[in-house]
């Protein structure tokens, strides 16, 4: 595996210019006023494929080898790098099998069969299960396996990228809110916001009922498989991938873990404030400075907003609440 380094993070960049979206940075009046300092959202809900992963995953896929574009590759997803996955394989001629829990959104399983991905529903409603099933099935197949998060070319494009979209675009931010699953995103981004801007506070926002990012600070290692937690924020759900913890382990100001309740109302929040839909696993970051587990804030701040992929019933079942 490739270090993680600023380089790496930039010859991501050229190779997604022009093949994602420049997200917009919005500024957000009632999180500024609620935070007591200015907020903006870095919107990826607007992206390609409705998350931030087609940025790992355009990098990733164009770097292969072409021996393994011809054998083509096996991944697990929860939903969002399934999709972008499928969407760039498409485009690349790559054939790709994509296992997804039991779980997975309706309306994430139904955008990667639509890209003709070949996709497989595990018996497990948990990630981390499923993702044994994919690596096994790699191995079987001779395959390469596209980790979703533990791998730095995925950390560079997601997160890295991200990063340096945003400190161009703010570059008074020194509070960076990022979502926290796997560590994808999160790792890429801590480490080129920091290497950057050496006084920037990265808060880590987890789903409360699937906490590895502190349980994994509290063991010196990376807890890389949890039970399966009953969430709409699959996204949030599982272990935390080795390579990311390794990053923010030493470049963490803070973490906030919210329960469902809790992001479901940021999803409603966002809807209300913003008019935008987004899926509970993005809406972790807002839900960090709405109920204050965030503070203090005190600088300008960036929340990233990861995605906006979620099945209408599962949009009714949030807004009936």
């Amino acid at each position: 595996m490739l270090p993680l380094t600023v380089p790496l993070i930039l010859e991501a960049r050229r190779a997604v210019d022009g093949r994602v979206r420049r997200t917009p940075l919005e500024a957000s009046p009632r999180l500024s006023e609620i935070a007591g300092a200015p907020v903006s959202l870095k919107l990826e809900n607007l992206q390609l494929t409705g998350s931030f992963k087609i940025r790992g995953a355009f990098f990733k896929l164009g770097r292969l080898a072409a021996e393994d574009r011809a054998r083509g590759v096996v991944t697990c997803s929860a939903g969002n790098h399934g999709k972008a996955v499928a969407h760039v394989a498409r485009e690349l001629g790559i054939r790709a099998t994509i296992y997804v829990p039991r779980s997975v959104d309706e309306s994430k399983y139904g955008g990667m069969v639509a890209m003709a991905a070949d996709v497989v529903r595990s018996d497990f409603d948990g990630f981390d299960e499923t993702e044994q099933l994919a690596r096994l099935e790699a191995e079987r197949s001779g395959r390469l396996y596209v980790s979703a998060y533990d791998d730095t070319e995925i950390l560079a494009a997601n997160g890295g990228t991200l990063a340096a979209e945003v400190l161009e675009d703010a570059p008074e931010a020194r509070t960076f809110l990022l979502p926290v699953g796997g560590g994808g995103l999160a790792g890429g981004f801590a480490f080129f916001a920091t290497a950057s801007v050496p006084d920037a506070r990265i808060v880590g926002c987890q789903l409360e009922a699937s906490a590895a990012l502190p349980l994994s600070l509290e063991r010196g290692e990376a807890v890389t498989r949890l039970p399966p937690v009953a969430t709409t924020a699959g996204g949030l759900e599982g272990g935390i991938g080795r390579t990311g913890f390794e990053v923010l382990r030493s470049r963490l100001g803070g973490i906030a873990l919210l329960a469902e309740d809790e992001i479901l109302e940021a999803v409603r929040f966002m809807l209300d404030a913003h008019q935008y839909l987004i899926e509970p696993s993005s809406a972790v970051t807002v839900a960090a400075i709405l109920t204050g587990k965030a503070a203090p804030i005190g600088t300008p701040a960036v929340a990233v907003v990861s995605g906006r992929n979620v099945a209408l019933a599962t949009v009714r079942r949030i807004l009936a609440a």
